[in-house]
């Protein structure tokens, strides 16, 4: 059953760029086959969360990830009466602006891009879609609804202050209310994000023997989850204990996300979608009690995996790829494809041209980075190694 809240298909915004409308497919479903065709999707495959492409076949890379969010976010919005079809195309599309090398990647990125008004992945995934992916005969980008576009920009919640150039640009040409909360379905895909996230960077980080089971089966919620397992299945072996232990991770998540918005929008009553976006908070969000348990579980992480010594040297060597290839292709840009160098002889300034160089360095898989570091200027020994 739909809920009133629900967005509804029938009464999109549009698109910047008016088009006649499927007769098999609503405008949501159609934003998201544009988005799974599209060139930066199929780029995620041979991007990372946290280790490099290389590493190994079984992490998660942008793909995989993605995937998994938007089947979350399918979960929370039915059993929340949402639209299903818009929550999965702001899922599918959410990482899109992501760089080579994870956040890695992004903060020297953004650090090289301060002086041009500096790098978001947020505002980068908006620009791919509504601008850099170049394939229909009309419009520059997907040409995709308001709802998806807005879905974008803010889930993550309102976007206040100075705003990324990235988002501005688009944002004065078609307005996508960034001081408001994003729809329902949009911050269902945040909330996927997290539980996704939170998941497998633990199932990623036991496969890379960061850690080991006995040592986060003492953390908040996780410790439950595996007595849970350990009662049911007595002597089970280690890998099926883990994978069902984990499991029963994602379930509690998913089931608090689930119990807690619909209390908070029970008290709220939002008549319509519309009504979602003018709220003082936001609509899905976790409980007081699971949020804290999560903190505890994400500084476990930050300690044990983002920050352990072998993903601290692999940041340190993606951080000189990226901080020599920015440079080299400043001075140099006649280095870049022949595609993009029409809109070279066009950049007017500086800031320009580092905007493009930044458009291109950020659409780079990991292993095409590399490659490029080796081709022009020498390469990464310990990564290079490993190719």
């Amino acid at each position: 059953m739909t809920a009133p809240y629900a967005s509804d298909p029938a009464h999109t915004r549009g698109r910047l760029v008016a088009e006649d409308e499927s007769v098999f497919r609503s405008p949501w479903q159609r934003d998201r086959d544009r988005i799974i065709h599209s060139s930066a999707f199929r780029r995620l495959k041979h991007k990372t969360q946290v280790f490099v492409e290389h590493e190994g076949d079984y992490f998660r890379t942008r793909l995989t990830h993605s995937i998994e969010v938007a089947q979350v976010a399918r979960t929370i919005a039915g059993a929340l009466g949402l639209n299903a079809e818009l929550t999965e195309a702001v899922a599918l599309a959410h990482d899109l602006g992501h760089t080579p090398f994870g956040h890695a990647g992004e903060d020297t990125l953004d650090a090289l891009m301060q002086p041009y008004g500096g790098f978001d992945h947020n505002a980068q995934a908006v620009r791919i879609v509504t601008a850099l992916e170049r394939h229909y005969a009309e419009f520059d980008g997907l040409n995709l609804t308001w709802e998806t576009l807005e879905g974008l920009a803010k889930h993550n919640g309102p976007v206040t202050g100075p705003l990324p150039y990235a988002l501005a640009d688009y944002n004065a040409r078609h307005d996508l209310e960034l001081h408001t909360h994003a729809s329902a379905e949009a911050q269902v895909a945040a909330l996927a994000d997290d539980i996704a996230y939170n998941n497998h960077d633990l199932h990623d980080g036991l496969r890379a023997r960061l850690f080991a089971d006995e040592e986060i089966q003492t953390l908040p919620i996780l410790r439950d989850c595996y007595a849970a397992v350990d009662r049911r299945y007595p002597g089970l072996d280690a890998k099926r204990r883990r994978h069902e232990a984990l499991r029963r991770v994602f379930g509690v998540m998913v089931e608090d996300v689930i119990a807690q918005s619909r209390a908070t929008l029970t008290a709220a009553r939002p008549a319509r979608a519309a009504d979602v976006r003018q709220l003082d908070q936001p609509v899905i969000r976790f409980s007081p009690a699971l949020w804290s348990d999560l903190q505890q579980i994400r500084a476990f992480l930050f300690t044990r995996m983002y920050r352990a010594p072998a993903v601290n040297e692999m940041r340190r060597q993606v951080h000189g790829v990226i901080s020599d290839l920015f440079p080299f292709y400043m001075q140099q840009p006649q280095h870049l494809p022949e595609d993009w160098r029409s809109d070279v002889a066009r950049a007017s300034d500086r800031t320009a041209l580092a905007r493009l160089v930044s458009d291109y360095i950020a659409g780079m898989t990991d292993r095409f980075a590399l490659q490029n570091h080796t081709r022009l200027i020498g390469g990464q020994e310990g990564l290079r190694a490993q190719l």
